[in-house]
């Protein structure tokens, strides 16, 4: 059987014949109307940054950012390396701190950190030069990472005995010869030394909060620490951005706890969201952040939107090693 044509009705006649400027509701809208393929090629161009045309701001001094959250699986590293790879590929000079005893930092930007890798262990323990140890990453520019090796896992025990053992991270990137518009530093999921070191070093602190109920148990914990950390030895530090990971918009949970932190934190929360996207997941397993991996994602575009944000921020509140 044929199925049956549509046949306009007689009121959608009458209103077309009535006004020539009207458009039915079921007529496509010009972005509606671009194939999905297009609208996803679009994104990753603007993303990709083929060019170099395109410029997210440079802070007038460089910002050390730790990227803190005691509570594992909020996605610290992940936004790490997604945020500093959004910021290299328009225009930003970029270091990464692998400062966390897995590794997973390095691993996402595909730098070699096997043991005998010369690696942030050393410039903690034995003083070597941040210089010596940092690698530039493959394939993006204006982009360098200090790799963390298992060796790091000794290093809480190690620095216990070591003289000024808060501050020996704030030394080795203040002693860094060149000069970097940002320096992320990837904390592990605890707020033992490696933390406390990532603390003194950075003046703003990025948490990654995880839109469920458990994310926000420890969080008070963490707002404690930093507060000690800010009254005994970094009076600098400031919570400056907090995002929302793991969004899912199906779940009224997500929805409660993104209204919670919004309502507590007020304009340190990012407008950005990153969603529960299967290539954000995916693209360690490739050595790649999801900005290269699938730059036309939901998940790289949520972290460019994050990257854009940050990077406006800091121009009109400049924050500086010598601020």
């Amino acid at each position: 059987m044929v199925p049956d044509v549509p046949v306009a009705s007689a009121e959608s006649l009458a209103a077309v014949a009535a006004d020539p400027t009207y458009v039915s509701r079921e007529t496509p809208t010009r972005e509606e109307d671009d194939p999905p393929l297009a609208m996803e090629a679009m994104r990753a161009v603007q993303i990709l940054n083929p060019s170099g045309e395109v410029t997210l701001p440079r802070p007038d001094r460089t910002r050390v950012m730790c990227v803190a959250n005691q509570k594992g699986g909020v996605g610290k590293t992940t936004t790490t390396v997604n945020l500093a790879v959004a910021l290299a590929l328009h225009g930003n000079r970029v270091l990464v701190v692998d400062l966390d005893p897995q590794g997973n930092a390095s691993t996402g930007l595909n730098v070699p950190h096997h043991t005998g890798i010369p690696d942030v262990y050393d410039c903690l323990i034995n003083s070597v030069p941040l210089a010596e140890v940092a690698q530039a990453v493959e394939g993006i520019p204006n982009l360098w990472c200090v790799p963390a090796t298992i060796d790091l896992a000794g290093a809480e025990i190690e620095l216990v005995s070591v003289v000024a053992r808060e501050s020996r991270l704030d030394r080795a990137i203040a002693a860094y010869p060149g000069q970097f518009d940002y320096v992320f530093i990837d904390c592990p999921p605890s707020l033992g030394l490696l933390t406390v070191n990532a603390l003194v070093a950075a003046q703003e602190v990025l948490i990654p909060i995880q839109c469920e109920y458990y994310a926000l148990e420890g969080l008070n914990q963490l707002i404690n620490n930093i507060n000690l950390v800010r009254q005994h030895l970094n009076p600098k530090l400031d919570v400056s951005t907090i995002l929302l990971t793991m969004y899912d918009r199906r779940t009224r949970l997500a929805d409660a706890v993104e209204q919670d932190v919004r309502n507590h934190f007020g304009d340190k929360v990012l407008q950005a969201v990153i969603p529960r996207n299967v290539r954000v997941s995916e693209a360690p397993s490739y050595g790649q952040s999801v900005m290269t991996y699938d730059p036309g994602s939901r998940g790289a575009t949520s972290y460019f939107e994050a990257a854009q944000e940050i990077a406006e921020r800091g121009v009109k509140e400049p924050v500086g090693r010598n601020a």
